[in-house]
């Protein structure tokens, strides 16, 4: 079992930055892949970065070279640094994990980015 937690987000201008962070508790989630998604209103829930145990990251095509996806398993954490915001970056990020053919879901929290 395990629970992931969520903190960061609020509200950015168009070209700033956030950090959003997630905390896992369970040591599951030193072994499973980690990352964000994120859903924005009216629009299904989609992939911005996910890393796996050994490592491995991707990251969704409107994200690379400006959202950085950060692991510490040391901690059951891992980070989303996010720069270069866009107005249709504003979603509820969910910190999300897979481990054994079950997912677990953060409870999300919300970005805002402003024109």
């Amino acid at each position: 079992q395990g629970q992931l937690a969520e903190s960061g987000g609020g509200l950015a201008q168009a070209g700033g930055s956030l950090r959003l962070s997630c905390l896992a508790s369970g040591s599951i989630f030193r072994r499973a892949t980690m990352g964000w998604y994120r859903q924005a209103p009216g629009k299904e829930r989609e992939l911005v970065a996910t890393s796996t145990s050994g490592g491995d990251t991707n990251y969704a095509d409107f994200v690379k070279g400006r959202f950085t996806l950060s692991r510490d398993n040391a901690r059951n954490a891992v980070s989303l640094q996010m720069n270069g915001l866009r107005p249709e970056d504003t979603a509820v990020y969910y910190c999300y994990g897979a481990f054994a053919g079950r997912t677990y879901w953060g409870q999300g929290t919300q970005v805002t980015v402003s024109s």
